[in-house]
Formats: C-alpha cells, structure tokens, sequence
C-alpha cells in the first residue's frame, strides 16, 4: 500500500499522465494529482519525477517496503524540509512551521546561516536558519528507511550546445513550446490573473495565456514605476487591469508578516512588494500567473553580458546573483565568525560539473541550481500561500529550460541585449518596443524610504537593540547605517540585509 502522506504543487502533463497509468480525467483535481502520485510510483518508483512536468514536493509512505520517498521537483519551486528528533525520528514537510510543532523538535538558531546570509541575502544550500533542519534540494530523492536517511540526485541542469540552429530556429522552438505549455497550465473550467511588469516574461505570459486580468504594482514616484508600461500592454493585448500603489508605511508595515511567513530570513527589497501583490490579487482570484524563470535560463540579467570577460576566474568568486559582502567586512561586523563558512563554497560542485562549459552556462547553472531556489521560488511559494493565492509560473519548466541547454550563449547576450532568442519568440506575439525593452527589474524606491526618517524608526531601533548585540559589532553596523545616511546609498543593501534577519529573528525567537 502506498500512501501520500504530503503533497503541495501542481502536476502540468496531468491528462497524459492519467491516460498512461489509468485514472479517470473526470477525478477532482486533488484527488487526480493523489491517484497520479500513488501509481506513478507504482511504476516507476524514484524514477517517477522524471515524467511530471510542473511543481511539486512530496512524501509518500511505501508499506510493503516500510519507507518514506520524500521528492522535490527539478527547480525547487516548492520546498521540503527535514529534520531527525534526538530519538531519531524523521520529522518533515513543505512548511517549516508544521515541523516545529511536531514532537521532538527542539527550536535553536543555525549561528553560521548568518554569516552566509549576510554576503547572498537568502538561505543557500541545504542548511536553513533552524538548527538540524534540512532542504532536500531540487531534484533530489529523500529515502528514510531503518531510521537512516538516504538522498539520491535524480536531475540536475546539463547543458549540450547545439550549434546547427538559427536565431530564428530556437525562436521557433520557444514559442512552439510556450503554446503546448499553456495548453497545459490550467483546465478550461479555471480562471487565472496574470502579473505584469514593464518587462518581457511577463508581457509574452500575459500574451500567451487567456487571463482576463493583468495587475501590477506601483509607487507614487515615477522613477520606480513600471505600471505605465504594464498598463500599455494590457490594454494593447486587449486585457483588464488593475493598479496596486503602495506606500512606504504599508510597506515597513507588512516587513514582520513576509519574514513570519517566508520562515526563512529574505533580504530582497522586491518581496516586500511581491507579498502586498499576492494580499491584492488574491481579493479576485486564486489563481496566478508569474513569469520567474527565464532570466536564468535565457540570459536575462545583463551581468551575463560580462561572462566572457570573467572568464575561468568566476570559480573564484561567482556565487549567484547576490553578494554583497566581503569576507573582511563580516569578520568586523560579526560576533561569530567561521572562517570555513565560505559562499564560495556553495558552488565549488557546480563548477566541478560545468568543467569545459563557457563562462555564462556556467553563471546560469549556479543561478538556477543557488539563487532561483533560495531567493525566487522560495518568496513566490511562502508568499502566494501566505495570502490565500496559487501562482503558476508557465516559464519554469523542464522542457522551456532543455531549449536553453542546448542554445548556444550568442543566442542568449550580445553586446546590445540580453535574452535575444526568447526576446525573439515574444516578438511573435508582442510589438517589437515591448518584447526587445531593455529590462528594469523589479524595482522597489526602498533606497529612498530607508534614509527617511518618517520610515526608518525601526531600522535605527533594531540596529541599537540588545537582540542586534548578539550577533552584530553594534559600533559597525551603526557605521554602515551612518555612511548610507551620508550618501553612500550602496549601502543599502547592507542595511537591508541585516534589517530583515533582526526582524526575521524577533518574529521566531522572541516573539514566539
């Protein structure tokens, strides 16, 4: 007997999948995805994630074999934790929160998860902020049986450029693919939003999908705004939309409830306003489109630009998106410093595997093996929970990500643009202006508010707090605070960083 003992995602390639293994269609949706789980183990045991295309992370009990088969999709997009209790028991789940409150957890802080935070902003690797609890990482298979714990990688990125086809061949490919991807995303009988920003993965999501609604958020000040342009697009693509502006005081308002919610300390400004996004769309619809994704299998950050000229030397230290600090800095801020606690050495694997590729399939794979899983997924998957709303994020599959392996980099950046073949697909659907707009960001004017004293009471608070003491060189930080308030406005990041793991910690270790 097979029992699904956890299950969060959603399963895209359902109806093949129940033609092939038998399953009435006609089930509910829970009850399709249950049936679905069960007997492609049946079938196809740890092997079973290979056919799923889509989001997910589960456990299921095999009584005959008295084991626990805990898989995580390809990516990440869902997480799965694990802890074993000191009576070695295994505790586990997709919320960190359900495992506290199970029998045998003991709630202690993982000291050296700072020192990496304070450098990437997120949690990297398997290691979390709560002592002896465990990501299982994207593709992997967790087996727990005779009390002992074995993990098994079943996927990982791989790239094999293939060099006979033409800009306008993988074009053809990507939108080819996009159209048999949202023919799957949703049954006829759902009715899904769509995010949208100024830039193109939204834009070509919102174009290819039937979404009545596109929504957006925006600020008062222009300069920070991309609604104008979101707006545009809705309206040339014949689309509904909907403004959401926030405020600086709703945004340091709802900082505890994103850092309670994440479970994990996040210092990306744009998830704060990601979160008032998910609370707004969700007074409309439960269900979403996001087009995260493509960045990283594209080319779509222009640092990826720069990747010819780094070279072999990105081994070195090329360890994502985000690093904001310095080894010599963290040794002066912090109480407790490990000098084997290196970001670098996050990745040493990944490079290991990426031996002979070129420079940007290289800064690709350690984005989306470190950064999408730490930083993205985990802020679209704790904050569309938090508030009610399901997000799909159509971009973010294995047969979208097996094109980007096998395009060769010139297809990705050049000296002009980034995400040239995929900017190339949305242009089938979408005025040139839009699909080939050079790429903002999700930006968020919290350079601005932290200087501002009608906004900043709490930062200023925190960083001269007892509960700062205990981890940060109160003299340092309050330095840092002082040069960002001079005009360093690089220092923010820093002051973020900090800020949100004080807040993050408040809300789990002293609050609760």
């Amino acid at each position: 007997m097979i029992e699904v003992k956890e299950y969060r995602g959603h399963i895209r390639n359902w109806e093949a999948l129940c033609e092939e293994l038998g399953i009435d269609i006609k089930l509910s949706r829970e009850e399709r995805e249950n049936e679905i789980l069960i007997k492609s183990y049946e079938k196809w045991n740890c092997n079973m994630a290979d056919h799923f295309y889509g989001m997910f992370a589960f456990a299921l009990w095999d009584d005959k074999e008295k084991q626990l088969v805990c898989i995580r999709d390809q990516f990440g997009t869902k997480p799965f934790y694990y802890y074993v209790t000191d009576d070695g028991n295994l505790l586990y789940g997709t919320m960190i929160r359900s495992i506290m409150e199970k029998k045998g957890f003991v709630k202690e802080l993982n000291k050296d998860a700072l020192q990496l935070y304070m450098s990437l902003t997120y949690t990297a690797g398997e290691d979390t902020f709560f002592k002896g609890v465990k990501k299982l990482m994207p593709g992997c298979c967790l087996i727990w049986k005779n009390g002992k714990i074995e993990i098994k990688r079943y996927w990982k990125p791989q790239f094999h450029p293939d060099n006979s086809k033409s800009l306008e061949d993988w074009a053809d490919e990507i939108h080819t693919t996009m159209q048999q991807m949202m023919r799957e995303i949703k049954t006829p009988d759902e009715t899904a939003y769509s995010f949208l920003s100024g830039g193109v993965d939204s834009s070509y999501v919102l174009a290819m999908s039937d979404a009545p609604m596109a929504g957006c958020c925006g600020y008062d000040d222009e300069r920070f705004d991309e609604s104008g342009m979101a707006s545009e697009t809705a309206k040339l693509l014949g689309r509904g939309f909907s403004r959401c502006v926030i405020s600086p005081e709703e945004y340091f308002d709802i900082i505890p409830y994103v850092m309670y919610n994440m479970e994990q300390p996040l210092g990306d400004a744009s998830a704060i306003a990601f979160t008032i996004g998910c609370i707004e769309t969700a007074k409309h619809t439960k269900l979403c489109y996001s087009g995260e994704g493509s960045d990283e299998f594209f080319g779509g950050y222009n640092m990826y630009r720069n990747a010819e000229r780094y070279g072999d030397n990105l081994k070195t230290f090329y360890v994502g998106n985000t690093n904001i600090m310095k080894e010599d800095e963290k040794r002066r801020i912090l109480k407790y410093y490990n000098p084997d606690i290196l970001p670098i050495n996050l990745v040493k694997d990944i490079y290991e595997e990426t031996e002979g590729l070129d420079p940007l399939s290289k800064m690709s794979d350690v984005d989306i093996q470190i950064w999408l899983e730490g930083d993205i997924y985990l802020n679209v998957d704790k904050m569309s929970t938090a508030a009610g709303l399901e997000i799909r994020m159509p971009l973010t599959d294995r047969r979208i990500f097996d094109i980007a392996s096998r395009m060769p980099s010139e297809y990705k950046v050049n000296a002009e643009q980034n995400k040239v073949a995929f900017r190339t697909a949305a242009a089938k659907v979408l005025p040139q202006e839009i699909a080939f707009r050079k790429k903002l960001g999700f930006i968020v004017p919290i350079r601005m508010w932290l200087a501002d004293e009608r906004y900043n009471q709490d930062v200023q608070k925190k960083f001269k707090s007892d509960m700062a003491a205990k981890f940060f060189n109160l003299d340092e930080i309050g330095l840092i605070f002082d040069e960002y308030i001079s005009g360093n406005s690089d220092n923010w990041r820093k002051i973020w960083t900090i800020y949100t793991f004080l807040v993050w910690y408040e809300e789990y270790f002293v609050k609760r």
